[in-house]
């Protein structure tokens, strides 16, 4: 429900049309659209956003003509074709794909689950490349997609490892794996293990998930072993050092 102070808000905002106060609105409405509701109407998109209908409308006209927004012939709205043009963008800019994407079709063909390799970006981590297995049953996440750091074995490891070290995770940093049991999803297991770049520093996690009744805790540490040996081979192509990768894959198999 949008509250009196939210209206408020909004009607501050609207005394400074255009600049930047604009361009919040217009994202704010992009961000109201996630993966389970893929299109909204008019006033749930108010609900979520605590702006003006007149005011949705008004941004929405110039997100349609920029292809950010479509409307959908139940006069609902969704999400347009643009934000995929700047999303391959966006990973062409890494230059990661070359590298990490074939290493995610090797652990996927090897382990026959789901393989990702997580960014950490603006407090989240998002799913930059993803290859999914060919059998019915596993874990279906989009590239692209946002999650929170705080869940998730890929959390685990960009929190371990990135700038702002998170202390409750010393033994992720020895080890250099983390698991997950459901944390996100409670049918899902994960497990993931960090890559790096010249100067030790963090490019992502490379992640293999699947349905937790076929991926037990009995399997967890051959899933590490995969995973570890392919961050190597991707640490190595980026620039890096793998000795502590490969010493951390050492210790799982002696």
């Amino acid at each position: 429900m949008t509250t009196e102070s939210d209206k408020n808000l909004t009607d501050h905002a609207s005394s400074a049309e255009g600049g930047v106060a604009a361009v919040d609105r217009a994202f704010a409405i992009l961000a109201a659209f996630n993966i389970e509701q893929d299109s909204l109407s008019l006033a749930e998109i108010s609900r979520r956003t605590g702006l003006y209908k007149s005011t949705i409308l008004r941004l929405i006209a110039s997100l349609e003509k920029s292809g950010f927004m479509r409307r959908t012939t139940d006069g609902r709205y969704s999400i347009g074709p643009e934000p995929l043009r700047l999303s391959q963008l966006y990973q062409t800019s890494f230059r990661l794909r070359d590298v990490i994407h074939p290493l995610l079709e090797s652990i996927t063909d090897e382990s026959g689950e789901t393989s990702s390799f997580y960014v950490m970006e603006n407090g989240s981590r998002v799913v930059l490349f993803r290859v999914e297995p060919k059998r019915a049953v596993r874990v279906s996440v989009l590239e692209g997609a946002r999650f929170p750091l705080h869940a998730g074995a890929s959390g685990k490891i960009l929190r371990a490892f990135s700038l702002n070290v998170d202390p409750a995770l010393s033994e992720v940093r020895e080890r250099f794996w983390a698991c997950s049991f459901g944390e996100r999803d409670p049918e899902t297991t994960a497990v993931s293990v960090p890559v790096f770049s010249m100067g030790f520093e963090l490019k992502g996690a490379l992640t293999l998930s699947g349905p937790s009744d076929r991926l037990l805790k009995d399997h967890i540490e051959h899933a590490a072993s995969i995973l570890l040996r392919n961050a190597a081979i991707a640490t190595t192509a980026l620039g890096g050092h793998d000795a502590e990768i490969r010493a951390a894959l050492k210790r799982l198999n002696p």
